[in-house]
């Protein structure tokens, strides 16, 4: 509706500054012709704005001038109180600022949003993490938040997966993400990655940083995604999949599959369907697929099928006899995944 885009584009200039007609138009997703409608409508209107011609013009609001708009539709207001998330605020060391901005934007709605606000509250708990992954110890998190905000070059100890394992970087904190109850820093130069839970030391230098006008955080970290998982699945397995069985059962395998690999198969004349779907190496594919237990089958490639073939055998001896028996005799049983 062009009253609420009216008013977009009026909070759009308050909060930002001066912004162009393109740019304008890129945030509402409308035409530059329509951005120019609408800010004569506005002109028209009695708001003070005024545009400058030139590379570096655009519009703005006058100097001082604020508006006092405070409407929120019933969405809003709802969406409002459902994006409040208290947990992270709390890691972050903003739990009782958050609470505080809450109570007070509930104060000043009108009774019917309040009660609207109220019930989603009630009836929507947002809990990131995942069942089996306990909440990772990131105490260094507040001092990187604090540094991403101010702009202050942070010289950390840090732990990785490769060798050595433990170095020293100096780091420009652009960013923050919380991924699956993770978080993670986006830093320079670069950019680069770390996770935040694997620094070991931090120390806050007095040097600052500038942190780069065109980064897109959002954007960076969908790129990072599909890079890391690029880099991740290097190999592909095809398996058979029982009647009813979904890769979601084996979740690693899932969010690189997708949920739609096993719709778009056919099942053959017993139900089963055959899919392809990327793995990271035979010995993480191995240790996935076996938590699908009978109702997978994997057909390729032969060395991941030999092996899962070699840990099905032990197990099958070490539970057909009495329990222990596997322990008197260690001869006769191999490490479970074992060559």
């Amino acid at each position: 509706m062009k009253s609420s885009r009216l008013v977009s584009i009026l909070l759009l200039l308050q909060t930002r500054g001066r912004m162009t007609a393109a740019q304008l138009a890129a945030e509402l997703e409308v035409s530059v012709r329509t951005v120019y409608r609408d800010v004569e409508a506005l002109g028209a209107a009695g708001v003070p704005l005024y545009g400058d011609a030139g590379h570096a013009g655009g519009y703005r609001l006058l100097d001082g001038y604020r508006t006092r708009l405070t409407g929120l539709t019933t969405e809003e207001a709802e969406a409002l109180f459902l994006a409040g998330v208290p947990g992270p605020a709390a890691q972050l060391g903003l739990g009782a600022v958050l609470a505080a901005a809450q109570l007070k934007v509930r104060a000043a709605l009108p009774a019917e949003l309040r009660e609207h606000a109220d019930r989603i509250s009630g009836r929507f708990h947002l809990d990131a993490p995942g069942w089996y992954a306990g909440a990772e110890e990131a105490p260094y998190l507040p001092a990187v938040a604090d540094a991403v905000w101010n702009n202050r070059v942070l010289d950390i100890a840090y732990r990785r997966w490769r060798t050595p394992t433990d170095v020293d970087r100096r780091l420009e904190p652009y960013g923050l993400v919380l991924k699956a109850g993770r978080w993670y820093v986006v830093a320079g130069p670069g950019p680069r990655t770390f996770r935040v839970d694997q620094i070991l030391r931090l120390t806050v230098s007095g040097e600052r940083f500038v942190r780069p006008d065109d980064l897109d955080l959002a954007a960076y970290w969908t790129e990072y995604q599909r890079d890391f998982h690029e880099r991740l699945h290097t190999a592909e397995a095809m398996v058979r999949l029982a009647p009813g069985v979904t890769l979601a059962r084996a979740r690693p395998v899932a969010e690189s599959a997708g949920e739609g690999a096993a719709e778009g198969a056919e099942a053959d004349a017993d139900g089963w369907t055959v899919v392809t779907v990327p793995i990271e190496s035979v010995e993480r594919a191995h240790d996935e697929f076996l938590g699908l237990g009978a109702g997978v089958e994997v057909l390729g490639p032969p060395e991941l099928r030999e092996r899962l073939a070699r840990t099905v055998t032990t197990l099958a001896e070490r539970y057909r006899g009495a329990p222990g028996d596997s322990y008197a005799d260690p001869g006769n049983a191999r490490p479970v995944g074992g060559d």
